[in-house]
């Protein structure tokens, strides 16, 4: 009889939370059992600013998808964003240990274990050591090394770090929602499990993750992860402009922004209006080619920091497989024209792909997270890229790493 696991992913976002619940046998695709969705409170550009509110809005997520999917959720693996994120390089250099030269897993393994000895922040933590390419005796540019011949072993890798406080804050919340938190992976790189292709991530590719109250961006070229940063910007910056703007509630700006909202001024007729007492106001009419003014100078300057950000590695108008668009803000009107315009790249939506089961449920840009974490724990991704952060952060949490280890055995042959 085939196996089955469970396999939860939690997204705590800045204007909402969602969990998606998927059923994994081996050898198929996961089958996605329940979703949730709750408007988010207690969290301000993707970090906890209120344990109690955060931890309500877990557990009613988790709630809704427990009555749609039948199942009592017990554990979740988590998806980490926020400001506080940040990346640099690094390299690990080591001698080879057998005497005959050739490189094992554990010379490897001591490779990447040389990069991560970086001087940290008191209140820093290193969350993933992703290896990039390695180096043997000179010879550059190698996928895997094991099995070749050398003395001399260095290893390029990408560290991804973030801020100890907002991380255990997180896990608090987690555990006081009354589930167990089975590991953490930083929101684009499970965004990019959901929806790039190994061909894009090869050619290179930029996800944009386009939040409520940050902006991710990931970028990929032969095939590893060569920038990650998180902006302090997102789209509930865009309602809060229309409201200040137009003098309207919060509430009424962001329906403003989802029904009525475009980046392109230039496609919005300059006597069209807004009937504001159809969206809960008491009275009062606003332009809709102004509101397209007001949206279309924010998402600019939003597109502006991406473009300063791939100019910083060269690679502005340079990657082939363009950009790919996930989250919330992904859906507003117009935002693919003027991106393309701003970036001088392709680009296009991004939804979850390679899951079954009620698909009708996350064929959305804006569960891209929770897809991502559940397709990441049956890849690879899951021991490379988190492997680290699950050891050196989970340590002062309980034996979480233990059980993942436990959990992908249980797929080996």
């Amino acid at each position: 009889m085939a196996k089955e696991k469970i396999i939860v992913g939690l997204d705590v976002g800045t204007c909402f939370t969602r969990v998606a619940v998927a059923k994994v046998k081996e050898g198929l695709p996961p089958q996605i059992l329940g979703v949730g969705r709750v408007i988010s409170g207690g969290i301000r550009k993707g970090v906890v600013v209120d344990i109690d509110e955060t931890t309500k809005n877990i557990r009613e997520a988790i709630q809704s998808a427990e009555r749609i999917s039948g199942l009592a959720i017990e554990d979740v693996f988590v998806g980490i964003g926020g400001s506080h994120i940040s990346c640099r390089q690094s390299r690990g250099v080591i001698a080879v240990s057998r005497a005959d030269g050739e490189i094992s897993r554990e010379d490897k393994a001591r490779a990447i274990s040389a990069a991560q000895a970086i001087s940290l922040a008191p209140n820093r933590e290193i969350l993933h050591v992703l290896p990039r390419r390695f180096t043997v005796d000179g010879q550059d540019a190698i996928k895997d090394p094991v099995g070749m011949n050398g003395v001399r072993l260095e290893v390029d890798a990408l560290i991804i770090e973030g801020a100890t406080p907002f991380i255990k804050n997180l896990i608090k919340c987690v555990r006081e929602a009354e589930v167990d938190e089975s590991g953490l992976l930083l929101s684009c790189l499970s965004d990019s499990r959901a929806v790039l292709t190994k061909r894009q991530k090869e050619l290179g590719v930029l996800l944009l993750d386009l939040g409520g109250g940050t902006t991710g961006l990931t970028v990929y070229e032969e095939g590893d992860v060569l920038h990650c940063q998180i902006l302090p910007v997102g789209s509930a910056h865009i309602t809060n402009d229309i409201a200040i703007g137009m003098r309207t509630s919060i509430d009424a700006a962001e329906k403003i922004k989802l029904e009525y909202g475009s980046a392109l001024p230039d496609s919005v007729g300059k006597k069209e209006t807004i009937d504001l007492t159809r969206l809960g106001e008491t009275e009062g009419q606003v332009s809709r080619h102004q509101v397209a003014e007001i949206i279309e100078a924010r998402v600019g300057e939003i597109l502006d920091l991406v473009n300063k950000e791939l100019k910083k590695i060269d690679r502005a108008g340079l990657l082939p497989a363009g950009v790919v668009l996930v989250g919330g803000g992904a859906k507003l009107s117009g935002l693919v024209e003027l991106a393309k315009e701003k970036l001088k790249l392709p680009v296009q939506i991004g939804l979850p792909q390679g899951l079954e089961g009620i698909i009708d449920q996350i064929d959305d840009p804006e569960f891209a997270t929770c897809c991502g974490l559940i397709l990441s724990v049956l890849n690879d991704e899951v021991k490379s890229e988190s492997s680290k952060s699950f050891g050196n952060l989970m340590s002062n949490f309980g034996p979480t790493v233990g059980k993942i280890k436990k959990w992908i055995k249980g797929f080996a042959p």
